[in-house]
Order: C-alpha cells, then sequence, then structure tokens
C-alpha cells in the first residue's frame, strides 16, 4: 500500500540546490565541475539549462534528479559536514565511487574524501562515503546493507 498523501507512488527527492560565486560559473569552473561530476559519479551537464556565470545544472543519472547550481552574490556556507546523500545499489557501487574520487584525487588536490564507515543498526547496516569537490556540502554515498 502507497502512503495517503501520494496514492501514484513514492514521492522522491529530485533536486538539491546550491549557489556559488559567479566567478565560479565561467566556462573554467564548470567544465571543472563537469569533468569530476561526470568521472567520478556519473553526472551529466543539462547543456541546455547553462547560463555563464550564472547556472549550471548536473543530471544525477537521470534527468528528473539534478544538483542546481547558481550564482549568487552572497553564496551558499555551510558547517564541514553539511550533505545531500546519494543512495547506491551496493557496495561495490559505494566503492566505486571511492575509488574514481581516489583516482581523480591523484591529480587534483581539491577532492575531499572521507573514506567508507559502517554504522550497524542491526536490522540494516549504513555504509557511508563523503566526498566533496567545488561545491560548498558534501556529497554523502549510502548502501544500506539489510541483515538476512
Amino acid at each position: 500500500m502507497g502512503h495517503p498523501f501520494y496514492p501514484t507512488g513514492t514521492p522522491r527527492l529530485n533536486h538539491v540546490a546550491l549557489s556559488l560565486p559567479a566567478d565560479q560559473l565561467d566556462r573554467v569552473h564548470r567544465d571543472d565541475l563537469c569533468r569530476f561530476w561526470g568521472e567520478v559519479f556519473g553526472f551529466d551537464e543539462l547543456e541546455v539549462m547553462t547560463e555563464d556565470r550564472r547556472r549550471l545544472v548536473l543530471a544525477c543519472v537521470h534527468w528528473d534528479q539534478f544538483l542546481f547550481i547558481v550564482s549568487d552574490d552572497h553564496p551558499m556556507r555551510c558547517p564541514p559536514m553539511d550533505h545531500f546523500g546519494f543512495a547506491v545499489g551496493s557496495m561495490d557501487e559505494l566503492l566505486g565511487v571511492r575509488d574514481r574520487a581516489e583516482a581523480y584525487r591523484g591529480h587534483d588536490d581539491r577532492v575531499e574524501i572521507i573514506d567508507v564507515s559502517a554504522d550497524d543498526q542491526e536490522v540494516v547496516t549504513i555504509h557511508s562515503l563523503y566526498v566533496r569537490f567545488l561545491l560548498p556540502m558534501l556529497c554523502e554515498v549510502q548502501w544500506w546493507e539489510f541483515a538476512t
């Protein structure tokens, strides 16, 4: 049975909006963002949405889940552990993100990684990895391992 508020199905979080200074959304910085988030996470720029020094939209594997990055005179600031979450379907997929992020960090020291940890809740163990690159928030990647 679905939730009474959403009889057509479970709603999904479809985007996260973040702001950066306009200079960080120029061609060079957008290319850096697109290259990292593409090579490490498989995210793609929705080019039709791009506006130089104003907006970059990165589809998170599918067009209807995305990072909406805009310029602002007062860009986002947040504590170091503020983050958005990205769920994967297996430990191999989680480790794949970690391995690609580590490889990328090998040639770009702006990549921040907090390595894989596990939070055992008995019914489920939540495996997590945190990655940040040129955005004010970390991305937490999780895989939920349910007890059998």
